[in-house]
């Protein structure tokens, strides 16, 4: 069966939560759809996945709850279910960041278009910034982007004021999976004095539909937050693997060493991994083994 994933978000005030968690629950469950969706006071984020035909119904729906349409919205797909679940889940934030001064309802930076972005950062004047998590830039990043080098997107604030000075770095552009990340660090960016603040309209997955691999600045693949772990130019799903203990995506090498168990461990979070979490992972993954589902999709994070 083939999969139709839709990758979306939104910055809009809502109300009254609970129905409108409710709502998208009984909706998404009726389309036997899966994936996580976020809403919040501040709008609505998530990635959700199904059966190709039934994708049609969803967004309708959420274009009628949450206006998605006039957010961002993107869709691939997928060979197998990407998801092992529906999760509707409300939040404080759809994503967090810790800063109510980072509003894009009010303020954000400045949308590029991929086919504006090469010309953009080929720019010696500009600052290309990777707003994603360590983890991620493992898999591909733009070519001469600085990496900040956190675990958790509430820690670009941090590298922010330990790294970057309104009075030298004049033109920012940033970038991240889907535009999320960079829209509301734009935001942030802005309210702390730096003048012109850039971000990719649609992250790295649209640069990489719309850009030729040819004349592309991207190297690499692209890790997304379902069972495909990354994909390439086109959006094509590529042969990446991803750790059960902590979702860090996996290299052939990285598969070959002593420190990674299947469905347990890897060289990223074996020195971390408390005995009883892994003794609770092997039992999950010899159960899964009986039963003869695969990794990559049972991957929940």
């Amino acid at each position: 069966m083939t999969w139709t994933v839709a990758a979306l978000y939104r910055f809009v005030a809502l109300e009254d939560l609970p129905a409108l968690q409710s709502a998208v629950q009984r909706e998404c469950a009726d389309a036997g759809a899966c994936g996580t969706l976020l809403i919040a006071p501040e709008g609505v984020n998530g990635t959700l996945a199904a059966p190709e035909g039934a994708m049609d119904a969803v967004i309708d729906m959420l274009d009628r709850l949450f206006g998605v349409r006039q957010g961002e919205l993107k869709f691939s797909s997928a060979s197998e279910r990407p998801f092992a679940r529906l999760k509707i889940r409300l939040k404080r934030e759809i994503i967090t960041m810790r800063a109510p001064e980072a509003d894009p309802t009010k303020r954000a930076g400045t949308y590029v278009a991929p086919k504006d972005w090469n010309a953009l950062i080929e720019d010696p004047e500009v600052l290309v910034l990777d707003t994603r998590n360590r983890y991620e830039t493992l898999v591909g990043t733009f070519r001469g982007a600085v990496d900040p080098g956190i675990d958790t997107f509430t820690e670009f604030k941090d590298f922010v004021a330990a790294n970057l000075d309104p009075a030298r770095h004049r033109k920012v552009a940033m970038y991240c999976t889907g535009g999320i990340r960079c829209e509301k660090a734009s935001a942030y960016m802005l309210q702390h004095g730096f003048a012109e603040v850039f971000h990719l309209k649609g992250g790295i997955l649209q640069y990489l539909e719309d850009v030729p691999a040819e004349t592309s600045r991207w190297d690499g693949d692209c890790y997304v937050f379902d069972g495909r772990v990354a994909v390439g130019h086109g959006l094509a799903e590529t042969k990446w693997e991803r750790c059960f203990g902590c979702g860090a995506p996996l290299t052939p090498e990285d598969l070959a060493a002593p420190s990674y168990e299947a469905g347990v461990s890897c060289r990223h979070c074996i020195e971390t991994l408390a005995p009883e979490r892994a003794e609770a992972f092997r039992t999950r993954q010899a159960q899964l083994v009986a039963s003869g589902r695969k990794r990559k999709t049972d991957w929940v994070g």
